[in-house]
């Protein structure tokens, strides 16, 4: 069964978050300076570390490039939140991040509390997540409820955003500073719906009647077949399950498992039981992952309440 990806576990895991700094962070960084560059100058870890006492948002204030962030959580009414005991961790962007987002948006975001506060709050994950032990992870939950992508295979990323200055320690968690904006993504059933290649399985989803069941909290992993996969059922397959709402709902059910399972958790079973009760086979080879007889094209979709893996061709239950 595939290992569910909690929150809590989430964050447990990534009180850890670190590769080595890059060379030349511990000269010349507008940002104050982290222990581990304290470390660089000192030779010795932590030997020239002196106490934190300036919180989260006071930590990013005395900074000198993060105007537009301080900005926005003050408009968002975070402040608060943010000085509390916490702990947090905190990926900031940069006002050369928040440049980067088409003209306007900042300014219509200002005015926008609630998306606003969304939007900040999925740069945010409970605990204290350092650098150290970054490598171990491939995921982390938000305090928005989504979860961030982490691959630490060149340097750090999350999501699609850089780790440009790492562990800005602060008396309430721990700053990692990134170079693009991070946007919650949607649920799953609308994800589908934006990709454009999902229009039969948005098509049958509807017709079952599990729209708002896959939109609900989750989290959920769906794979989730193509336009082409559902083509190659037999010529009359889709128009009869389309009006067979029992089959139909059985038949998608099997396509779900319950829990958060990235493509690298796959690739550890052997097989995962899904939300209609039947159990799928999962193999790998080559590093690419085979559910049933379908083949995983596209791994790792992010949602707001889960992920979807793309495949081939329709899975059936037996």
């Amino acid at each position: 069964m595939f290992k569910m990806i909690s929150t809590s576990a989430a964050v447990l895991a990534v009180a850890a978050l670190a590769s080595p700094i890059a060379a030349g962070t511990c000269e010349g960084s507008k940002y104050k300076q982290t222990s581990a560059q304290a470390a660089c100058n000192t030779a010795q870890e932590r030997t020239a570390y002196r106490p934190v006492t300036a919180d989260i948002v006071d930590t990013a204030v005395g900074a000198d490039n993060f105007k537009t962030l301080v900005a926005a959580v003050q408009a968002a009414g975070l402040v608060d939140a943010l000085k509390g005991k916490g702990p947090f961790t905190v990926f900031a962007p940069t006002d050369e991040a928040f440049a980067k987002l088409p003209k306007g948006t900042v300014e219509g975001l200002l005015k926008d509390k609630e998306k606003l506060a969304k939007i900040l709050t999925y740069h945010v994950v409970k605990g204290n997540v350092t650098s150290k032990d970054v490598a171990k992870l491939n995921s982390a939950g938000s305090l928005q409820g989504a979860f961030l992508r982490i691959d630490a295979s060149k340097g750090v990323r999350v999501n699609d955003a850089k780790v440009i200055t790492a562990d800005l320690e602060a008396s309430n968690g721990t700053i990692h500073v990134i170079d693009t904006v991070l946007l919650p993504p949607d649920d799953i059933v609308d994800t589908a719906v934006g990709a454009g290649s999902f229009e039969t399985l948005v098509t049958a989803v509807k017709a079952a009647g599990l729209a708002e069941a896959l939109k609900g909290k989750g989290p959920f992993t769906v794979f989730a077949p193509t336009d082409e996969a559902f083509a190659k059922l037999p010529e009359g397959t889709i128009p009869a399950l389309l009006k067979d709402k029992e089959k139909l709902a059985a038949i998608l059910t099997y396509h779900v498992v319950p829990g958060y399972v990235t493509a690298a958790d796959a690739m550890k079973l052997s097989g995962a039981k899904t939300l209609q009760g039947g159990e799928l086979t999962i193999s790998s080879n080559g590093g690419g992952v085979t559910i049933n007889d379908a083949d995983v094209i596209k791994a790792d979709i992010l949602t707001a309440n889960g992920v979807i893996h793309v495949i081939d061709s329709v899975l059936l239950p037996n």
